[in-house]
């Protein structure tokens, strides 16, 4: 996890519960096994350790339910609003995040707040890494939201989750 904090509040930013990746190199959510490879290139968003890998780093493409994960945990179903998509990740243990700042700052994203039932509550598009904690301020402001998923818009990956503090 890595910590940020405004004048009143503090936002951790989620990755993946190391005992969910443990799940997720042997069958994915879709059910299908882990194929790692060898990152040629780097960048690739690691939700593991909430940085971009470096090339020649041994990662995977898995299919990861967030959501599915979380409601499971709370003893909620939600139901229409349950998604999985594809996530990068170390292939084997990593020693996990170790941040300072918002994780993957350099491009837009959205902010989507999901209820305590596991419902789509709305989002807010941010354009710059300012801007992260005036969203997360005004979706917790909101009573209703239990916390909040961080996508990429291009693609409307999963990134990272943030809950109440």
């Amino acid at each position: 996890m890595t910590t940020h904090t405004t004048d009143a509040t503090t936002y951790t930013a989620r990755s993946i519960d190391p005992a969910v990746l443990k799940d997720l190199r042997t069958a994915d959510d879709a059910d299908r096994p882990m194929v790692p490879f060898a990152d040629e290139e780097g960048g690739a968003p690691l939700r593991c350790c909430l940085r971009r890998s470096e090339p020649g780093e041994r990662i995977a493409l898995v299919s990861y339910a967030p959501l599915r994960r979380w409601a499971a945990g709370t003893g909620v179903d939600p139901g229409a609003y349950d998604e999985q998509g594809p996530v990068f990740i170390h292939a084997d243990d990593c020693p996990g995040p170790d941040l300072r700042g918002h994780p993957f700052p350099g491009a837009h994203r959205t902010v989507r707040r999901y209820s305590a039932e596991g419902h789509i509550l709305g989002g807010r598009l941010v354009e710059n890494p300012e801007a992260f904690d005036a969203a997360f301020d005004e979706a917790f402001a909101d009573p209703e939201v239990a916390l909040v998923h961080v996508r990429a818009v291009e693609y409307g990956c999963f990134l990272y989750e943030v809950r109440r503090a």
